[in-house]
């Protein structure tokens, strides 16, 4: 059976202007098999340095996008196309909690770990399962893709989609990966973590030789090293720091013109990376390091659209670092289904 009539058979009878009658995500009664879209929750954050909560993340998004409404202005109705989000995968669960506890002692030291065997193994032990996880996202995206589903992924911190962006740069060779975050993510091996969510794009650049280039947008946080790799990536890591697109809107200069100069940087195939902290952190306040700046909601929709408009295809997409907050404020997940929303909108939408 085909996406397109799986999805027209789970549609019979259903009201998207009702509410939610089905505990799928945007409240839809699709099955894996019968979406077009696949979304992969990665409940996944050992690494993350300042404050935790993203593993909490993709159950936050399926709860909240069951608020949304269906009929989209800028997309249409994506939801006609069938979208299925996976159950979280309890190994991943697992390794996440084994993980977690096995990298706080390390991240309490700030990383300084040398000549100490106890926090030596805690380490090796967060690194293990770190590889682990992402052997397991990269198979489950890769199998997906087999199958011509458009896949995304929801963590999670940034280390959350590594899997699925090696699954897209096999797939698609020359992939260009947008890169919108507060941080630059080209740390190596933060804090000793070899998939730091720090270390994301840094891992993308080194590890994925089919990556053609990184598009980061919204950049603002971000160290002398990190500075120094974009400026000797000869072009492969170019990026719009936030100060610089912020001068620009100061100026006078439309968004319209900044949005069509990200999108030449891009090549054919486009993998959408989102960090929510590449918002402004007014979307996202609980969000694991949050920093001040950042784009609006409609900018980064604009941003979306216009990669569709060019005739680019956004070929996978991941969307990382959203937190619901300590007591059930569900603010920021309410901003990430929605981000979400429109992330697969345009994703079918570009799709050829």
């Amino acid at each position: 059976m085909s996406s397109a009539t799986g999805s027209s058979n789970a549609l019979a009878g259903f009201d998207p202007a009702g509410a939610a009658a089905h505990d799928g995500i945007y409240g839809l009664p699709h099955t894996p098999d019968q979406a077009r879209v696949v979304i992969v929750p990665v409940p996944w954050e050992p690494t993350t340095s300042y404050r935790r909560g993203t593993a909490r993340g993709p159950a936050a998004i399926l709860a909240a996008s069951r608020q949304v409404d269906l009929f989209d202005l800028d997309t249409g109705k994506p939801y006609e196309s069938g979208i299925a989000m996976l159950d979280e995968d309890p190994e991943l669960v697992r390794w996440n909690s084994e993980a977690c506890e096995a990298a706080t002692p390390v991240i309490e030291a700030g990383g300084r770990i040398a000549g100490n065997a106890e926090l030596q193994s805690a380490l090796l032990r967060v690194n293990e399962r770190s590889t682990w996880m992402n052997d397991r996202v990269h198979a489950v995206v890769r199998d997906h893709l087999a199958r011509g589903k458009i896949v995304g992924v929801v963590g999670g911190d940034h280390a959350a989609p590594f899997g699925s962006i090696r699954a897209h740069a096999e797939r698609y060779p020359g992939l260009g990966v947008l890169h919108v975050d507060a941080h630059a993510d080209l740390r190596d091996a933060y804090e000793g973590f070899t998939f730091s969510h720090a270390s994301i794009m840094h891992n993308v650049a080194t590890l994925l030789p089919t990556v053609k280039r990184i598009v980061q947008v919204g950049i603002r946080d971000l160290s002398e090293d990190e500075h120094a790799m974009i400026t000797g990536s000869n072009g492969r890591i170019t990026t719009f720091f936030d100060r610089d697109l912020a001068a620009q809107k100061l100026e006078g200069e439309p968004f319209s013109k900044t949005a069509r100069a990200i999108v030449e940087a891009l090549p054919e195939h486009v993998y959408v990376s989102f960090d929510i902290d590449g918002l402004d952190p007014a979307l996202c306040p609980h969000t694991g390091t949050p920093v001040p700046g950042g784009l609006s909601f409609r900018e980064a929709v604009f941003l979306l659209a216009a990669i569709a408009r060019s005739g680019r295809i956004i070929v996978g997409f991941d969307l990382n670092e959203v937190a619901p907050g300590p007591e059930g404020d569900e603010w920021d997940a309410n901003v990430g289904a929605r981000l979400l929303y429109k992330l697969i909108g345009f994703a079918l939408s570009s799709a050829r």
